[in-house]
C-alpha cells in the first residue's frame, strides 16, 4: 500500500473540505449565486453554534470547552499555513497575536461560552449581536474620530430599546445572581470583541488576516486551557463526556472551519454588506433553534425585542458607513 506524504495529505484534506463549503449547484449557475448560498450556509450554521455552545457547557466547565474548542481549530489553520509556506511569526507579531488573542478570544469568546452556562442561547446570540453597537460608541467616546449622526443615534436608541424589550420578558430571571452573571458576561464579550476589532483595525492592517486568526486561536485555546486549570474550572480530559466532545467537534469543524470557509468563499465574491447579513441572520436562527431544540422561551415579546436590536443594528451600521464616507471626503 502506497504512503502518501503528509505534506500532501494536508492539501488533500484541505481541498476536501474547501470543496464541501462550495453548495452543490448546475454548471450554469452564477458566482454570485452560489456565493449568496454561501452566505445563507453560514447565516444558518453559525446560528447553531450557540445552542452547540450551551449543550456542550452543560456536562463540562465553559472556559475548558471554549480552549479546547479554540486550541483544535487554531491548530489546523497553522498547520495549513505552516505547509503552504509560513513559517513562526516574529517577536512583533507574537505579541500582536497575543493581545488580539486576548481581547478577541479569550475574554470574548471565553466570556460568551461561559454566559450560556447560564442564560438562554438564543437570549446569547442576541446579545452578541450588539457588538457593532459597542464599536459606534467607542469610535465616538474613546476615540473621538466621529460624530454621531441621526441614523447611528436611531439604530443606538433601538438597539438598546429592543434589548430592554427582551429582559422585561425576563424581568423573574433578572432576580437570580446566576442569570444576571451571565447577561454580564455576554455584554462584557461584545464590549472586548468591540475593543479588539477597532485596536486591529488601527494596530493590524498588515496581518494575513487568516493567518493571524490560527495563532490568535491557538494561543488563545492555550491560554484560556491554562485560566480552566488553574481557577479549577476543569475535568480530566478523558473525564469528558461525549455528548460534550460532539458539541466540540461542531465548533471546530462546523464553527470554525467549514462555515468560515464558506465565509470566505462569499466574502471574496460579493460586496461586505451583503457578505456580512449573516450578522442579523444569527440571532434570529439561534432562537429559533433553541426554542425548538432545547425549549428555550419564545414568545412575541421575545420575537419583537429581537427584530428592533436588529434593526437597531443595521441602523448603527448604516449611520456609521455614512459618517465614515463622509469624514472621508
Amino acid at each position: 500500500m502506497k504512503t502518501v506524504p503528509v505534506k500532501q495529505f494536508i492539501f488533500d484534506l484541505y481541498e476536501t473540505v474547501k470543496e464541501s463549503v462550495q453548495p452543490l449547484h448546475p454548471r450554469n449557475q452564477s458566482e454570485k449565486t452560489r456565493a449568496l448560498v454561501a452566505v445563507g450556509l453560514v447565516s444558518f450554521f453559525w446560528g447553531t453554534t450557540w445552542l452547540a455552545s450551551k449543550k456542550g457547557v452543560e456536562h463540562m466547565p465553559a472556559l475548558q470547552l471554549a480552549g479546547i474548542r479554540q486550541l483544535i481549530g487554531g491548530a489546523f489553520y497553522i498547520i495549513y499555513f505552516f505547509f503552504k509556506g509560513f513559517g513562526f511569526p516574529s517577536r512583533q507579531q507574537l505579541f500582536q497575536f497575543i493581545w488580539m488573542s486576548v481581547l478577541m478570544f479569550v475574554i470574548s469568546n471565553g466570556f460568551s461560552t461561559w454566559s450560556v452556562q447560564y442564560i438562554p442561547s438564543g437570549l446569547a446570540a442576541v446579545i452578541g449581536a450588539i457588538s457593532p453597537i459597542w464599536i459606534a460608541l467607542f469610535t465616538v467616546v474613546l476615540f473621538r474620530e466621529m460624530k454621531l449622526n441621526m441614523v447611528t443615534i436611531a439604530g443606538l436608541i433601538l438597539g438598546f430599546s429592543g434589548i430592554l424589550v427582551i429582559f422585561s420578558d425576563y424581568l423573574q430571571a433578572l432576580l437570580n445572581s446566576s442569570f444576571a452573571f451571565g447577561i454580564m458576561l455576554g455584554v462584557i464579550a461584545t464590549m472586548t470583541w468591540a475593543l479588539g476589532t477597532l485596536y486591529t483595525v488601527r494596530h493590524a492592517k498588515n496581518l494575513n488576516a487568516y493567518y493571524s486568526l490560527g495563532w490568535q486561536m491557538f494561543l488563545s485555546g492555550i491560554i484560556l486551557t491554562v485560566v480552566s486549570f488553574v481557577s479549577g474550572q476543569y475535568i480530566p480530559v478523558q473525564n469528558i463526556p461525549a455528548v460534550s466532545w460532539y458539541s466540540i467537534a461542531y465548533l471546530v469543524v462546523i464553527g470554525s472551519i467549514i462555515t468560515f470557509g464558506a465565509f470566505i468563499y462569499a466574502l471574496k465574491r460579493l460586496p461586505a454588506a451583503q457578505a456580512s447579513v449573516y450578522a442579523y441572520i444569527n440571532p434570529i436562527v439561534a432562537v429559533i433553534v433553541g426554542a425548538i431544540l432545547n425549549n428555550e422561551k419564545l414568545n412575541i415579546i421575545i420575537a419583537i425585542g429581537t427584530l428592533v436590536t436588529l434593526l437597531g443594528v443595521y441602523l448603527v451600521n448604516t449611520g456609521f458607513k455614512k459618517a465614515k464616507l463622509k469624514e472621508s471626503v
